[in-house]
């Protein structure tokens, strides 16, 4: 049980600091507030953690996932491969086109998806795969990116837990024909909330500059339709003061990932395992809990320890997607998801973490034991 002085550690904790405030601050001063120098600024340096691909700043990573869909073209008829163990907005961006989720089942590593089932999902109508980099760990480029280009698939990176994780010294956003990051305060890097898309296509890249400010580069000379999902230089202005610290705090994760990795000993919690060649940068540290974990979780909570389970329910399992999935006689055999989703949780990595509070982490953790 925690000690009465002891404050519980939290699963996540955004940093908001001086800087940031003075930054936004500066802008708002400056009364140029929307799609100014401060974005422009933002997308030249978040393209240095992308091999210097072009990046067009939005509103939101599911903002990112949706107009990078539309300037690839894809929609009614087609056809987009997904992970189920995922945040809802990887399928929502693809319902949002019009196009069709087809789920694939996950590696049990990497939580990404699995190369063979994707090959094995694919369909005359199959317009993309859309890998997912969950938790911070790179999925099996790899290997799917050869999948891709014999099937003339486009890959569609969801890379919004995983900036600056990298598989091979590639860099997650660099592999396919778009990467999209977000700017949530929960991610190991934030803006208040944005989002971001990376692109080697500068064609693509203009499509994207379009589709977010209403179809137009010059003012009222409408080339498409677009929408409004611009990033304001409020969100740019504090994501460039982030950008500047996220390797440091990334390191920092990696380290406490490493202390957890060394001194976490429970039989009954099997560690995050990472990729040959994979740089994880532990958005999240996700184990999984032999046993009861509910009961487990319970017991770290009552300890002190913040945890979560990210995520409980599979996508094809949410309601709008089990109904018409149910209606139309369709189903999704994906075992290694549903396990996932029963045994995993989280827990505290974020860099504001003190050695005091690995030691309590741990400690916690081995309380466990063997059997739940």
């Amino acid at each position: 049980m925690s000690s009465i002085n002891e404050q519980p550690i939290p699963a996540a904790r955004p940093v908001i600091g001086e800087d940031e405030i003075e930054a936004a601050v500066r802008v708002l001063r400056s009364g140029r507030v929307v799609q100014g120098p401060e974005v422009a600024a933002f997308e030249e340096g978040f393209s240095r953690l992308v091999d210097d691909r072009h990046c067009v700043a939005v509103n939101s990573g599911t903002s990112a996932l949706h107009l990078l869909l539309l300037a690839l073209g894809i929609g009614p008829g087609d056809e987009v491969i997904v992970p189920s163990f995922s945040f809802a907005a990887s399928a929502n961006a693809v319902r949002l086109v019009g196009a069709d989720v087809v789920f694939a089942d996950i590696e049990p590593g990497s939580f990404g998806l699995d190369p063979a089932a994707v090959e094995a999902a694919i369909t005359p109508r199959t317009a993309a795969i859309m890998p997912v980099h969950l938790y911070g760990h790179p999925a099996a480029m790899d290997k799917l990116m050869p999948i891709a280009e014999k099937h003339g698939l486009a890959v569609v990176e969801d890379a919004c837990q995983a900036h600056a994780a990298a598989l091979n010294g590639t860099p997650v956003g660099a592999f396919g024909a778009g990467g999209t990051f977000s700017f949530y305060p929960t991610k190991n890097m934030h803006s208040l909330e944005g989002g971001m898309v990376s692109t080697a296509d500068a064609e693509l890249a203009r499509t994207l500059r379009l589709l977010r400010n209403q179809g137009m580069e010059q003012r009222y000379a409408n080339e498409i339709v677009g929408a409004n999902m611009r990033m304001t230089d409020v969100n740019a202005a504090v994501g460039r003061v982030q950008l500047a610290k996220v390797e440091g705090w990334t390191e920092q994760r990696r380290a406490n990932a490493a202390y957890l990795d060394a001194h976490i000993t429970a039989p009954s919690v099997t560690l995050p395992p990472v990729a040959e060649g994979a740089r994880h940068i532990y958005h999240q540290y996700t184990v999984r809990i032999q046993g009861d974990r509910d009961a487990a979780m319970a017991k770290l909570t009552e300890a002190g320890v913040g945890n979560a389970v990210y995520y409980p329910t599979p996508i094809h399992r949410l309601k709008p997607y089990w109904e018409p999935d149910q209606k139309a006689g369709r189903t999704w055999d994906l075992p290694e998801t549903e396990k996932a989703a029963a045994e995993v949780v989280s827990l505290p990595v974020h860099p504001s973490l003190t050695q005091g509070d690995l030691e309590r982490i741990v400690t916690a953790v081995n309380d466990l034991g063997e059997n739940l």
